[in-house]
């Protein structure tokens, strides 16, 4: 599927608005679904964005993801539907089709997107998914407003799911869904995907409603993560919190039912970015920037969301230190960081930005000269071709985040590559280190740590950055979203098949444990990993 630009005709994959028209109705009516899919995918948003042009009309277009590219063809082939919130608050709007996909929006008050989406979506399950990097807030309301909305997604998904289809949930905002949706329809296939990081039982225990969690998830068939150790976690908290039997990567649930738990890296579609970057006009304007920017001799980029879990300010001290010192000439090198607008109301991201504001004007005003700063800072969204010319002009990438359940950044600048040319710097913390072993690693929290591997990244010998970046190309083409969404659809399909086998007791001193052993016995087969 492709979207359109805003401002451009709707053109295909667009539908008008009274194909998804408003109505005046309780956010709990019962929905009418125009018609049943055997494949379902439930997320927190609808895969398109409602676009008003200047004539009063309205259409809707596809948003840009990998996500939504990777599980096209199996939608497409089983007349799939997607449930998921459209993106305006206090709103129903009735099911609709979109490029041959049912769409079935999820209506969200304005005080259930304050209580379920900014507060205990991201103020209580974000930063504690993320190593605490700053503390979780637990809030009895915010907890009434996820099971409510949590609700509320089941019931949609309900309707449309036809008998025996398979349904997939995503992440960490619907993770009451599996459950709730079992007991509404025990016909269903369920799997779940967690897209950040799982913690360990140290931290996940300080949730008051643990054990409410560690339930809805296991209403799934399959429960994936981006890591073993992310599985491991929820293995290992199963047994001890709910007290249910595990072996290997399975659960024996209550019901007596067998749930997998094992990890599967989600990835991007390399080949079709590989495609856009390699065009003229992505050429032309990568050479555009690098002209705006008085063709500097090493282009550093940095592209994230605007978060305080992406290492954002750390890096950007790194380089201003190296400049400062003099090991960066900043006549000779710039760095250009884009950081995508995020959660604007929530109080941690406008500081975040003002910091990241104060300390970008710090260090340019103390070495820049005039039409020349050595650190572009652009706190605004581009479309995919924009981002592909970034990638493709960039000599190296810095990815820096404190702490990321995979960042599909590094895998995307590699993509672009349009030779073996290029470095990648990657945080040790990030779920994408543990495939692109030929990055660059580094621990964010080590400034200086941090400022010696750019350098090195930087200084390299042509020979040393190819046969890094030759390798990580390998891996990012052979491992892309389409193998990903296999992967787990392959697994799932075989866990309600009863195809697999309730592992047997190891022996007393052998065999391999939740607790212990080695990681890859819950990573399951090896052509989930790299």
């Amino acid at each position: 599927m492709t979207g359109t630009a805003h401002g451009q005709d709707a053109g295909p994959g667009t539908v008008e608005a009274d194909e998804g028209q408003v109505v005046d109705q309780p956010l709990d009516a019962e929905v009418r679904p125009t018609r049943r899919a055997s494949f379902v995918v439930v997320a927190n948003r609808l895969p398109v964005d409602r676009v008003e042009h200047p004539d009063g009309t309205t259409t809707w277009r596809t948003s840009p993801g990998g996500l939504v590219t990777a599980l096209e063809p199996v939608m497409h082939s089983h007349h799939g539907a997607w449930v998921g919130w459209h993106g305006a608050p206090d709103e129903v709007v009735e099911p609709f089709e979109n490029d041959g996909l049912e769409l079935v929006p999820v209506p969200l008050s304005e005080a259930e997107v304050a209580d379920y989406y900014e507060g205990f979506s991201n103020g209580t399950l974000w930063p504690l998914y993320h190593d605490v990097v700053v503390p979780p807030e637990f809030r009895r309301e915010w907890w009434d407003a996820y099971v409510r909305v949590n609700q509320r997604f089941a019931d949609r998904t309900a309707a449309v799911a036809d008998e025996g289809a398979v349904v997939w949930v995503q992440d960490y905002q619907l993770q009451l869904v599996p459950q709730m949706l079992r007991e509404l329809r025990p016909d269903l296939n369920i799997g779940f995907f967690l897209h950040i990081p799982f913690p360990p039982t140290e931290l996940y225990v300080q949730l008051p409603w643990r054990d409410q969690i560690l339930r809805g998830l296991l209403g799934a068939d399959l429960v994936g993560f981006q890591l073993g150790g992310g599985a491991q976690n929820f293995l290992r908290l199963v047994r001890q919190r709910l007290h249910l039997e595990t072996r290997r990567e399975y659960v024996h649930d209550a019901d007596g039912r067998t749930v997998m738990a094992r990890a599967y890296p989600i990835s991007i579609a390399a080949a079709s970015l590989h495609e856009l970057a390699s065009s003229d006009a992505t050429a032309a304007r990568a050479a555009e920037i690098r002209a705006d920017l008085g063709e500097p001799k090493v282009l550093f980029l940095g592209v994230d969301r605007l978060d305080y879990t992406k290492g954002l300010l750390e890096r950007i001290q790194a380089f201003g230190e190296l400049v400062a010192e003099g090991r960066i000439d900043p006549e000779e090198a710039a760095l250009v960081q884009v950081a995508t607008p995020s959660r604007e109301r929530v109080e941690q991201y406008r500081n975040l930005r003002d910091d990241i504001d104060r300390l970008v004007g710090r260090i340019n005003s103390e070495v820049a000269r005039i039409g020349r700063p050595p650190i572009t800072y652009l706190h605004a969204s581009y479309p995919r071709e924009e981002m592909a010319a970034l990638y493709r002009a960039a000599d190296v990438m810095i990815v820096t985040p404190l702490r990321d359940g995979m960042n599909l950044v590094a895998k995307e600048y590699v993509a672009c590559r349009q030779a073996d040319d290029g470095a990648l710097v990657l945080s040790e913390f990030a779920g994408a280190a543990r495939e692109l072993r030929q990055a660059y690693l580094i621990n964010p929290h080590d400034i200086d740590g941090l400022k010696e591997t750019m350098v090195e990244a930087m200084n390299a010998p042509a020979r040393i950055k190819a046969r890094r970046m030759r390798l990580l190309r390998r891996q990012v083409f052979e491992h892309d979203i389409d193998h990903w969404a296999r992967a787990f659809l392959d697994d799932l399909d075989r866990v309600v098949q009863g195809k697999v086998e309730w592992p047997a007791r190891p022996a007393v001193g052998g065999g391999v444990g939740v607790g212990g052993g080695t990681e890859g016995a819950v990573h399951g087969p090896a052509r989930s990993q790299s």
